[in-house]
């Protein structure tokens, strides 16, 4: 892991004046163009709802949680679901144990916002008993290096997680046939979430005097920028969310170009995701199918046996 910055204050002027100047020839210091994203990782855990996501040098671990609770008063058939960050010291200088930060809250919000508005999550779905007990799910995120756009990585880690997450079964048993069972894994198959489309958060930088615009922005490159704006996006082109942080106003023919780009690179990481997600659950499948191994047969030992009944068979023709 390399070394992270604390502050902008720790760059000098003429590291600020080279990224910037970099820019405006349309190079970045770790040689994309500006509309390029860095590499982009996707693994999973051994449980369900468990996910690993690494863009560039910025990596974030997401896993999800489930429990009955009773819902609330003004939506008796909805479940709910929360999002819960946490800064891990080694992954920033800036990152502290204990209190969280603004930008950890922030971070949260803007994840939560893009699953919450676009009711990516059938939450009805998650009902069991109306007005009584509804499934919580909750969804803690982790940052364990920060390289930059820590809200894209967070984003796909959130959603990569939910689409794995399986929550038991529950039937209805008991001598009134009103009690509440909650199947252990073993014994039923568990549920996977109803999720109607995958909203991925896509981030821009701005950066100068002249509002340069890069997208997946690094370390670096948020210590000089003077905004940022976050899009979440859907593959059918639909806006999720908008989120504009810092700086000055943005022209509205620059939004639109964001949003043409945004909506190309939403597909391309919702591919991805997708095709993450298909091979974890054919593994998981795999594991699940039950092998009966046939007993083996020592065959050279069969034919010796053979052999030698047809030779005591023949000795006695001849007697």
């Amino acid at each position: 892991m390399e070394h992270r910055l604390a502050n902008t204050f720790t760059m000098t002027v003429n590291e600020k004046k080279y990224i910037e100047n970099a820019l405006i020839s349309e190079i970045r210091v770790d040689g994309r163009r500006p509309f390029d994203y860095r590499n982009l990782t996707i693994k999973f855990g051994s449980e369900d709802g468990s996910s690993e996501v690494q863009l560039g040098q910025t990596q974030v671990i997401g896993f999800i949680t489930g429990q009955l609770v009773q819902p609330y008063k003004d939506r008796p058939n909805e479940g709910t679901f929360a999002i819960y960050t946490e800064f891990s010291p080694m992954a920033d200088p800036s990152f502290e144990p204990g209190r969280p930060l603004d930008s950890a809250i922030e971070l949260g919000r803007i994840v939560d916002r893009g699953l919450r508005e676009s009711r990516a999550v059938d939450t009805e779905s998650l009902c069991v008993v109306a007005g009584k007990l509804v499934w919580s799910i909750r969804i803690d995120l982790i940052i364990i290096d920060n390289g930059g756009n820590l809200v894209d990585a967070a984003n796909i880690a959130a959603l990569a997680a939910l689409l794995t997450f399986r929550r038991p079964e529950c039937t209805f048993g008991g001598d009134d046939g009103h009690e509440v069972i909650v199947h252990p894994p073993d014994e039923r198959e568990p549920l996977p979430l109803i999720i109607h489309h995958v909203p991925v958060a896509v981030t821009f930088a701005f950066i100068g005097k002249e509002n340069t615009v890069v997208i997946d922005p690094t370390h670096f490159e948020e210590a000089v920028m003077g905004g940022s704006m976050t899009v979440a996006l859907n593959t059918n082109g639909d806006v999720c969310s908008i989120q504009k942080a810092g700086g000055g106003g943005v022209l509205q023919s620059v939004i639109m170009q964001c949003l043409r780009i945004a909506s190309v690179k939403a597909g391309d990481i919702t591919s991805k995701l997708k095709n993450a997600v298909e091979s974890y659950n054919t593994q998981r499948s795999l594991k699940k199918i039950k092998r009966h191994n046939p007993p083996s047969v020592d065959v050279s030992k069969h034919l010796t046996e053979r052999l030698r009944m047809g030779s005591a068979e023949s000795s006695g023709e001849g007697l």
